[in-house]
């Protein structure tokens, strides 16, 4: 559905006509004006007008309908079309969730069309109206305030991430080893699994669109200038780039940690089941002194040493227990318990 729709001009919001066809129109007639047009998971039929009214190209069209996309930046004759991957993250239940922004810049319009229940664009719109320098630039103004806050975006996410994870780092290096008996440490280990899924979802977003805004910022081997994008914009977008790379750079720092962090879990888990296994060998090991001692004057042979003995019971029983106290101290000395 179309949420909002308006006409900038000279940096301000103006009443246009409801026609879409009309509305672009008065807007490219006064040279310094754009249409803008903003719609939430909008169905095949509403979309078609819009691209109809717009010329927009039927890729463009099918990507931004089916949504699923990778943040991208793409070349028309008519528009250009970027895919951007806002996030959100549910700290309570260490769930990073994306949602899908496009953006289509032409001539004297944008489109923006969003999906799932990422961060709504109106909050941009009312900043950038507060904002008429910003809009004044026109629709590379509009282009460059999404991107910005949304990578804005993705700095609390990061940090918010970079807090939790430092909490599950605590929880795995604690006394107790985060839970170390039974179904604890399957826990701790499924906790940590999940959380380097989240923030894998999280790169997912993120890295791909680190090659977009460096196209526009001008920056590297694809600087070639960009239809539809001011060239006094790139200042902007290389700020925003520089911004993205702390985020990456924090993305990846996270991934190699929660693996870090998976590894000594493991590793612990692994000592923590050496040491029982050795306790229970020496347990065993001390109950099979007796036993056999046992078993033998057990065995109701006639001939046996000291069977007559009217001392034998006792001393056998002393036997057993000096054999106890010297295997329980030399499992001591080891370690072993």
């Amino acid at each position: 559905m179309i949420v909002d729709c308006a006409i900038y001009r000279d940096g301000r919001r103006s009443q246009g006509p409801e026609d879409l066809s009309d509305a672009l129109a008065e807007a490219r007639a006064s040279g310094k004006a754009f249409l803008w047009i903003g719609l939430h998971d909008p169905t095949e039929h509403e979309f078609d007008r819009v691209a109809e009214e717009f010329a927009l190209h039927p890729l463009a069209v099918e990507d931004a309908l089916k949504a699923h996309q990778r943040p991208k930046l793409e070349v028309y004759d008519d528009s250009l079309f970027m895919v951007l991957k806002p996030v959100s993250y549910e700290a309570e239940t260490d769930t990073v969730s994306s949602g899908e922004v496009m953006v289509f810049v032409g001539d004297s319009f944008v489109v923006t069309v969003r999906h799932g229940d990422c961060p709504p664009l109106r909050e941009v719109r009312q900043s950038l109206e507060q904002q008429p320098g910003m809009l004044r630039h026109g629709p590379t103004g509009v282009l460059y305030m999404i991107a910005d806050a949304t990578v804005d975006h993705y700095l609390e996410v990061a940090a918010e991430l970079g807090t939790d994870l430092e909490e599950l780092e605590a929880e795995v290096f604690a006394p107790d080893g985060g839970g170390s008996r039974g179904g604890g440490s399957r826990g701790t280990a499924s906790r940590i699994y999940n959380f380097k899924r989240q923030i894998l979802e999280f790169r997912r977003a993120t890295v791909p669109l680190a090659a977009q805004v460096t196209r526009l910022a001008g920056v590297g081997p694809v600087a070639a200038a960009l239809p539809y994008v001011h060239h006094d914009a790139r200042p902007f977008f290389g700020d925003v780039n520089d911004h993205l790379t702390r985020v990456n750079e924090s993305g990846e720092g996270l991934d190699r940690l929660v693996s870090d962090i998976l590894s000594a879990h493991l590793a612990q888990t692994s000592v923590r089941q050496n040491d029982d296994m050795r306790k229970i060998s020496s347990w065993a090991a001390m109950a099979a002194v007796p036993t056999m001692v046992a078993g033998i004057y057990g065995m109701n042979f006639e001939h046996m040493p000291e069977l007559h003995w009217t001392w034998a019971y006792p001393a056998v029983l002393l036997l057993m227990v000096v054999l106890e106290v010297l295997l329980y101290r030399q499992f001591k000395e080891r370690g072993w318990l």
